[in-house]
C-alpha cells in the first residue's frame, strides 16, 4: 500500500488553529494570573481577540481549555523527551538533553508550569488521571537514561532523582517575575543545566 499523501491544512483549517493557539496561549497566562476560578468563558475570548461565544466553536467549555492546555503540554514532554533520547548517541548525551530540553521548557512556559502546579485538581478525574499518566511515562523517560548511567541504583532511587531535578528546574517560574535579558536568561538556563547534572549525578 503507498504512504498515504501528508494532509494539507486548507487557510480557514489553518486559521482554526492559530486561534485555538491564541487562545490556549491566552488561558496559560490569565490562569498563572488570576486562578482557574478566576477566569471567565469572555475573558479568555477577549485576551485571544475574539467574543466569549466564539470560543465556544474550539472548546466546550472552560474546563475545556485547561484539559486542552495541560493534557497538550504533557503530550509535548513526553514526545520532546523520546525523541533526545532517540537522537542521542551516548547516555551521558541523553541525558544532558533530557536537562537541556527541561530547562528550556520551563523558561518557555512559566505560566503553564504556574498553571500545573495549581489547578490541575480542577481538572475532571479522567482528564486529571490522563495528565498523570503522561507525566508518569516522562518521568519513566529520565528514570532509563538515569539507570544506564548508574546501573546500582534502584528505578526508585532514579525516580526519586528525576523528581528533584524537576522541582529545582520547574521553581523558576515561582521565583522570576520580571522580564529577563537575553544575558540573563542565557546565565540561568547554563546554572539550571549545570545544578541539575550535579543533582542528578550525586549518590543516592
Amino acid at each position: 500500500m503507498d504512504a498515504a499523501a501528508p494532509i494539507r491544512m486548507t487557510g480557514r483549517s489553518l486559521a482554526k488553529a492559530s486561534r485555538r493557539a491564541a487562545l490556549l496561549d491566552a488561558a496559560a497566562q490569565l490562569f498563572a494570573e488570576r486562578g482557574y476560578n478566576g477566569v471567565s468563558i469572555e475573558d479568555l475570548g477577549a485576551a485571544a481577540g475574539v467574543s466569549g461565544p466564539a470560543v465556544y466553536r474550539h472548546f466546550s467549555g472552560k474546563p475545556a481549555v485547561l484539559a486542552a492546555l495541560l493534557t497538550g503540554v504533557s503530550e509535548d514532554l513526553l514526545e520532546g523527551s523520546n525523541a533526545v533520547v532517540a537522537e542521542s548517541p551516548t547516555p551521558e548525551q541523553a541525558l544532558r538533553g533530557l536537562i537541556e530540553f527541561q530547562v528550556d521548557f520551563a523558561l518557555r512556559n512559566a505560566n503553564v508550569i504556574r498553571v500545573q502546579d495549581r489547578d490541575l485538581s480542577s481538572l475532571a478525574e479522567a482528564d486529571q488521571e490522563e495528565v498523570r499518566s503522561l507525566q508518569r511515562n516522562y518521568v519513566e523517560v529520565w528514570v532509563d537514561a538515569l539507570a544506564t548511567l548508574d546501573p546500582a541504583s534502584t528505578r526508585s532511587q532514579l525516580r526519586r532523582k528525576a523528581h528533584a531535578a524537576f522541582g529545582l528546574i520547574n521553581s523558576t517560574p515561582h521565583s522570576t517575575h520580571r522580564r529577563k535579558s537575553s544575558r540573563d536568561t542565557a546565565e540561568l538556563r547554563q546554572l539550571l543545566e549545570d545544578m541539575a547534572w550535579a543533582a542528578l549525578n550525586v549518590d543516592a
